[in-house]
Parts: structure tokens; sequence; C-alpha cells
């Protein structure tokens, strides 16, 4: 099972709370474009838990449902990344070009890295 994932690494003086006004349009487009879109009672709890998070400036939980993608927000840095385990059925690449415009117009400085092995939630005898 193979995973490609894409990394937005925030940089300079952007931070979670910058994300906030945002990430309401990436979960949406991303759920949508994967056709992984939940009800619209539990996206609105998905939102509210994430942004209550973000515009605080803490590290919010993100989207980690084992489906076709899961959004992450690391421990060890200011970072998302959106993971996929079937990079045959999800367009990675309209994902990234779709966040890196959403990041730009909001004047968030962010890096982007893509297919950086992630592998911590593999059981080890698949690694």
């Amino acid at each position: 099972m193979a995973k490609s994932s894409i990394h937005f690494i925030l940089k300079g003086r952007s931070s979670y709370k910058d994300l906030a006004p945002v990430f309401g349009n990436i979960l949406e487009f991303c759920l949508k474009t994967v056709d992984q879109m939940p009800e619209e009672e539990e996206m609105e709890m998905i939102l509210r838990i994430n942004l209550d998070d973000l515009e605080r400036d803490r590290k919010p939980e993100g989207y980690l449902r084992k489906a076709r993608i899961r959004i992450v927000f690391p421990m060890d840095r200011k970072e998302f990344y959106v993971q996929s385990y079937n990079s045959k059925l999800v367009d990675l690449g309209l994902l990234a070009n779709h966040i890196k415009s959403v990041l730009t117009e909001a004047g968030i400085e962010f890096d982007f890295t893509e297919d950086d092995a992630i592998t911590f939630d593999l059981h080890p005898k698949k690694r």
C-alpha cells in the first residue's frame, strides 16, 4: 500500500492562527475532491474543533479518519500535510496546487515538499 504526501511547512512569521481563515476552504476542497465529504453536522464539528485550536494558535487535530486521505498536523513542527494511501485514487497534485494557491493568497509563508516517507502509522511488519 504505497503512500504519498504533500507537506506545507509554515515559515517566517506564519503560524497556526494564520491558517484559521483558510482552513475550512482547504478541508472542504480536499474532502470533496476525494469524495470523502462527511454529513453536514459532522463536517461542522470537524471544522469547529480545528478552528478552535487554530484561532488560539495551537496545533489542531486535523482530519485523521483512515480513508483516501488524512490531513495531519505533526506534534514537533509547524507543518501540515495531506497523506494519501493510494496515489492512484487521489490526485495529490491537484490538492497541492489548490492549497498552495489558498496559502499564497492569504499571505501565509510556507515551504512545500512531497513524499517525506511517513511511516509512523504503519504496523512494524509493513515497513
